[in-house]
């Protein structure tokens, strides 16, 4: 395996055209708007046409789609070969339904260009479609692995023509598993092939995959350049539990794109309903929605109409949207490198972005490890709902200096603590699962509850006010309930005064008076032997 240094890559300002890119290829590019390569595209483009293997690491938005597209699309281009039904002549392996989607966008207007049709395939929607096109013949096949072994299975698909094998988002695809079927899918490819690998790390599990399936893979490997490197402004700011909501609601309140992330399906699903309800239009993006849905709110993320996403990490690496101003980690990632693919989602394309990380106090410490592992040194410090600040960082990176931010702490990443809190939070015990719906401890909603009680009285079905329990107490206000001399007699209650609906008879003894009693009721007799008299 070669590393190339990335400085001794072909210049910035070499064309696509004097990389021995085709002119139809390069027209296309012209037409959505690409006319010079970037630095990840001016590296692999050169080996990837002379048929080698490569490996390009970048970071997320770096351009590494078109860096694979292109030589994938005159690969098929100059073979001059003729696909044949369920047998695709190239495969763009990707771990999400969202980066399959947004891949065949890329690809689709240059292997038009060329003559050449592309499909994709995955998960989550009906299969007719994706067996109809394979059918017919494609000659591009971008695919998430579960989907496409599925295919195999049953005998719609077969590998056994692809000529190039791509693997984007390699490393994600390791974080989720899917490694095993990746492995299974190239066994099934020709051996002789050609294997290009992209993605933002080349380490662990990733390492081990270019060993077996790659021969003699050149490795182009660019990190941030130094002028790039102000790029993003990453902040983390210490908040109480108690505000975070209205804290979201003020980062979220502004004209330009932000991306919120939470830990959860459920949490992504009512922050988008809540900050909708409060007058900010936003959308989310999780597992639990249909394709349908996922499409639809995404483009509307777009297109401008919602000005908030709010995602889950498993629909992290399939966000490719440029503009992104604000991206804010209401919760904090479990690890460092979903908390750089969460970060990647703005400053793409050369612009600025800023990064927002919310900690509350019993937080602070996996934040500081999780920020030491990923190399960022932020800025720290405490805010509370209103602040000025908080209107400043919705703004994004071009608001200027910032120079009404409270007082801030800059640490270095190994050494990093947040900024003292200028009001005194009481720690709240560690909340269960019922506990995150709303943002209140159990015991705030116990107390809520026993307020409820103590201003409306729990009445029996006998027009009795029962005890009030949920407050601890076992106080009676009244007894209403008749003796059972007159129950048993003929001064009843009229039947429409009976809560219970019914027509007539003996009422039924209440639950707690038959408890204290043994089984007997109030009239001291049995309930087997009490009797209406006839």
């Amino acid at each position: 395996m070669h590393t190339l240094d990335p400085s001794r890559a072909s210049p910035r300002a070499a064309g696509f055209a004097e990389l021995g890119v085709p002119q139809p290829i390069v027209r296309a590019l012209a037409r959505t708007g690409i006319d010079d390569p970037r630095p990840i595209q001016a590296a692999t483009i050169p080996d990837s046409l002379a048929g080698r293997d490569v490996l390009g690491r970048a970071k997320t938005g770096s351009g590494k789609t078109i860096a694979f597209g292109v030589p994938v699309v005159a690969a098929l281009a100059a073979s001059g070969g003729r696909t044949r039904s369920g047998r695709p002549r190239a495969l763009v392996l990707v771990p999400t339904r969202e980066l399959a989607t947004q891949v065949a966008a890329a690809i689709t207007p240059l292997a038009k260009a060329m003559s050449l049709s592309c499909t994709t395939a995955f998960g989550g929607v009906g299969q007719g479609r994706q067996v109809a096109a394979l059918r017919g013949g494609v000659d591009i096949l971008i695919a998430c692995p579960g989907r496409l072994e599925d295919l195999i299975g049953q005998r719609h698909c077969s590998l056994g023509d692809v000529m190039v094998t791509v693997l984007d988002e390699a490393d994600h695809m390791a974080d989720l598993g899917f490694l095993p079927a990746v492995r299974r899918l190239l066994d099934l490819t020709p051996a002789g092939g050609q294997r290009m690998l992209f993605s933002a790390t080349l380490d662990g599990a990733v390492a081990g995959l270019v060993r077996r399936h790659t021969t003699n893979a050149v490795t182009h490997e660019l990190d941030t350049e130094p002028d790039e490197a102000p790029l993003i402004d990453h902040y983390v700011l210490s908040i109480a539990a108690a505000d975070k909501r209205a804290i979201i609601h003020d980062l979220a309140a502004s004209s330009d794109r932000t991306l919120l992330f939470t830990r959860t399906k459920h949490g992504a699903h009512k922050l988008a309903r809540q900050l909708t309800t409060s007058g900010v239009p936003a959308v989310d993006l999780h597992g639990n929605l249909s394709q349908g849905a996922r499409e639809r709110n995404l483009e509307s993320f777009s297109r401008g109409s919602s000005r908030v996403l709010v995602a889950t990490d498993i629909a992290a690496r399939g966000i490719h949207v440029d503009d992104i101003s604000l991206v804010v980690h209401v919760d904090p990632p479990a690890e460092h490198k979903a908390y750089l693919h969460r970060s990647g989602r703005t400053a793409r394309s050369g612009a600025r972005g800023v990064v927002v990380t919310l900690a509350t106090p019993e937080q602070s410490r996996d934040v500081q490890r999780m920020t030491k592992a990923a190399g960022i040194t932020p800025t720290a410090t405490s805010v509370r709902p209103g602040d000025r600040f908080l209107s400043q960082l919705a703004s994004g990176p071009d608001a200027g200096s910032r120079r009404d931010a409270p007082r801030t702490t800059v640490a270095p990443a190994r050494d990093f603590t947040f900024a003292p809190s200028t009001t005194t939070v009481t720690s709240a015990p560690r909340r269960g699962r019922d506990d995150r719906r709303d943002g209140r401890s159990r015991d705030d909603r116990r107390d809520d509850r026993g307020r409820r009680d103590d201003r409306s009285p729990r009445v029996d079905r006998s027009g009795r006010v029962g005890s009030d329990r949920r407050n601890g107490s076992d106080r009676r206000v009244s007894d209403q309930r008749p003796s059972g001399d007159q129950r048993l007699g003929g001064d009843q209650r009229p039947s429409s005064d009976r809560r219970d609906g019914s027509e007539g008879g003996r009422d039924r003894p209440d639950r707690d008076t038959r408890s204290r009693r043994g089984g007997r009721n109030r009239s001291g007799r049995s309930r087997s032997r009490a009797r209406a008299p006839r």
